[in-house]
């Protein structure tokens, strides 16, 4: 830590996008460091200027927290669940086709992408589909096209996958985002699905260990994780700055 960096920047995790940024992993910070954590925020480049500035205050904290926030230009928009397993290597049999950027172009993987987040249980992005294709190829670098995954049944698409190494670590395997086109879902896909790419993340990108999470609404994802071996970490209030 620099002598002009605050301590509590040190507890935290901040993952950064284009025009994005979420603050994890609070439950480190005393309520008077989260207070000082907005603040920064708020006061330092980039942050103050993002469309896009989600916290996720763990559930340990009291409504105060809550109150300051809402006090200070966020609105708590969901309730966020983190689930976290050690990964194995192992072959999953199935009979999906995945086609990344290397094979099918960026066009094709946005439509479905966007396909996909039609009907989500999650909170809505605000980001515009191609905003969120220039976020994962700037958050993922020159591998986002060995990340960025169509799932297809046949010749028809079904979803996508985008298992990566989250920046900054060695092996802490994420799924960027994981989702079904709404006519593909409760159809038990998803388990196979989530369980092809947690294989994946472990083999091809060599993850020790997953880190993922879903809306506290999304109970059929939260069914998937459970059924996968994935175990709850905790449970985060998620709010986000309001747009200026």
């Amino acid at each position: 830590m620099n002598k002009h960096q605050k301590p509590f920047i040190e507890k935290i995790k901040i993952i950064q996008g284009n025009d994005y940024a979420t603050i994890e992993n609070t439950n480190d910070l005393t309520t008077v460091e989260l207070k000082e954590l907005v603040s920064y925020l708020d006061q330092t480049t980039p942050y103050h200027s993002l469309s896009n500035l989600k916290i996720l205050v763990n559930q340990t904290f009291s409504r105060e927290v809550d109150e300051y926030l809402e006090g200070n230009g966020y609105d708590l928009v969901d309730e966020f669940v983190t689930v976290h397993k050690k990964l194995e290597k192992s072959e999953i049999k199935h009979s999906f086709t995945l086609k990344n950027l290397h094979m099918i172009s960026e066009k094709e993987f946005a439509h479905i992408w966007m396909h996909s987040m039609e009907g989500s249980l999650n909170a809505p992005s605000r980001l515009t589909m191609p905003e969120q294709m220039k976020s994962v190829a700037i958050e993922l670098g020159d591998s986002y096209k060995d990340s960025c995954i169509a799932i297809y049944e046949g010749d028809q698409p079904i979803g996508v996958m985008i298992p990566h190494i989250e920046p900054g670590t060695v092996d802490e395997g994420r799924l960027f985002y994981f989702g079904l086109i709404p006519d593909e879902r409760s159809k038990g896909k998803s388990k196979i699905l989530h369980k092809l790419a947690l294989s994946l993340l472990a083999s091809v990108f060599h993850a020790k260990k997953y880190i993922g999470g879903t809306s506290k609404n999304n109970a059929p994802m939260i069914r998937t994780f459970l059924a996968n071996g994935c175990e709850v970490k905790d449970v985060n209030r998620v709010f986000l700055k309001k747009s200026l």
